[in-house]
């Protein structure tokens, strides 16, 4: 896969002819006979290739006039892998895109963020994704409309606002100008599911707002380590592993919410239960995001087996992915706690703080167990530096960490800038590469980053014969770039603890 696959014709003809599923999301191909557009694994009849043109998003696609196709769906593909693998401004504002910036600040919120004015914003997102940040938020909102319109017993006005439109009547004219078909109509075509599947219209008795949908992933995908992270790491009344489900509260832009996560062979089965349903798009980016489902694992695994030592790692269990988070600053909040003390007495410490600082919320399930959102930066800034169980050093460390991101002077975040939010980690007391990097790695998603001081990654390092000091270390490790973190997770799993296996 490459930057600008879309404009690399014979390739890209070969993929749709192939109908080969692994390039969803990373081009789009629009049909000039019929004046529709289908991800490349369209189960359709393929175009002769005269008649197809390649676009690099469905933005564009929707620009130049063209509809979704009706059979594929394309508005529903794994985004681009690009956007999680890249550190550059359009990158940035992609990811800042699909957590609602746009929707929620404008175009001059997103360039602001981005350190650009929204005129070089614009002309940078045009020349790579042939769409602005507007058509690009556009076509998400059309996204979030649909799904909302198939899955939901919702009125058509909540959809229009929930979705992010500012009139019922530009929901409508999207809708009908995006999928050729009104919102009733949509609605009415949808698959009838049975009650529990994901898909199903919700409104359950008992679960008000409750949302089941699908979060599809490109394949392969091995849940052991991404839902065995998450699971032995979880903090109690935050997170859980519940009936074989990945279950956690959500701190976001409107409201909260709690959303249950479940591996399934194909997709991950995802139910959201919304305090305000402006925040489905975000809550949907962010599930995402936690899990790396817009990864590129045939990338990643290919460059990763070109090492004679990793190959049988990766052949064993291909697929790997970085568990990552839904809040940032919480993450990073998290490392320091989980600085040089075990896996249980870091979410100790953790439970804590939620429990003395953290917004008491609703479990939906009656069953469950969560009952806080973590605390917020600015809801721990005026804590007693005195009534935290841990040295000196590391209170000092957290308490100056939790400053900066209360007061804005750091900023970790989907659009961050991941050299500049790493050096500013570095400079403050008691970080040291360790903490910076998996921060780096889990938090600000850079899939590069390595761990060589890491315990578990020297013991498995002496275990397959590799260097295992970190100067040596990082110098074979060269040969993974650009996907170092992926080989932080496959070098993990050579151990026995418990994040590498999926919890019974």
């Amino acid at each position: 896969m490459q930057k600008g696959m879309h404009i690399d014709t014979e390739r890209c003809v070969r993929a749709v002819q192939s109908k080969d599923a692994r390039f969803d999301g990373w081009f789009f191909t629009a049909v000039l006979t019929t004046g529709i557009y289908c991800r490349p694994s369209c189960p359709a009849v393929p175009p002769k290739p005269e008649n197809m043109v390649f676009q690099p998003s469905a933005a564009a696609c929707q620009q130049a006039g063209f509809r979704a196709c009706k059979r594929c769906r394309p508005d529903t593909s794994p985004g681009s892998p690009e956007w999680n693998q890249r550190a550059d401004a359009v990158a940035r504002a992609m990811r800042l895109i699909a957590d609602g910036t746009v929707d929620r600040e404008g175009v001059p919120g997103l360039a602001a963020r981005l350190g650009y004015s929204a005129r070089q914003v614009e002309r940078q997102l045009l020349a790579e994704l042939g769409a602005g940040p507007l058509a690009l938020a556009r076509a998400q909102r059309a996204q979030t409309a649909r799904l909302l319109i198939e899955t939901t017993a919702l009125p058509m006005t909540e959809i229009a606002f929930a979705a992010g439109f500012s009139s019922v009547r530009s929901f409508n004219d999207t809708v009908r100008e995006v999928f050729a078909l009104a919102p009733s109509d949509l609605r009415a075509r949808a698959p009838k599911r049975t009650p529990g599947t994901p898909g199903t219209p919700a409104s359950t008795p008992g679960t008000p707002g409750a949302l089941s949908l699908r979060l599809p992933f490109r394949a392969p995908l091995n849940p052991d380590n991404l839902f065995g992270h998450l699971a032995a790491t979880a903090v109690p009344g935050v997170e859980e592993w519940r009936d074989g489900a990945y279950r956690r509260t959500l701190r976001l832009p409107y409201g909260h919410g709690v959303v249950t996560l479940t591996p399934q062979p194909d997709h991950i089965a995802c139910r959201l239960t919304l305090t305000d349903p402006r925040d489905l798009t975000v809550a949907i980016s962010r599930c995402r995001r936690l899990l790396d489902l817009d990864a590129d694992p045939v990338a990643v695994d290919d460059r990763l087996r070109t090492d004679p030592v990793l190959a049988p790692l990766v052949d064993k269990a291909p697929g790997r992915r970085v568990p990552r988070t839904v809040d940032e600053a919480e993450f990073a909040l998290r490392a320091v706690l989980g600085q040089q003390v075990s896996t249980a007495a870091a979410r100790t410490h953790a439970a804590r703080l939620v429990t003395a600082h953290g917004e008491p919320v609703d479990d939906p399930d009656p069953e469950g167990g969560l009952t806080h959102l973590f605390p917020s930066p600015e809801a721990l800034a005026a804590l007693d530096p005195e009534t935290l169980a841990m040295p000196r050093a590391r209170r000092t460390t957290f308490t100056t960490l939790v400053r900066e991101l209360a007061a804005g002077d750091l900023r970790l975040g989907v659009g961050s800038d991941w050299p500049e939010a790493r050096a500013k980690l570095l400079a403050l007391p008691g970080f040291g590469p360790w903490t910076a990097d998996v921060i780096a790695m889990r938090a600000l998603g850079d899939p590069d980053a390595f761990l060589p001081t890491d315990l578990g990654i020297r013991r498995a390092a002496r275990g397959l014969g590799l260097p295992s000091t970190p100067a040596a270390l990082t110098a074979r490790a060269a040969a993974w770039q650009p996907w170092r973190a992926y080989a932080v997770q496959y070098l993990w799993a050579t151990d026995s603890h418990p994040i590498n296996f999926l919890p019974v």
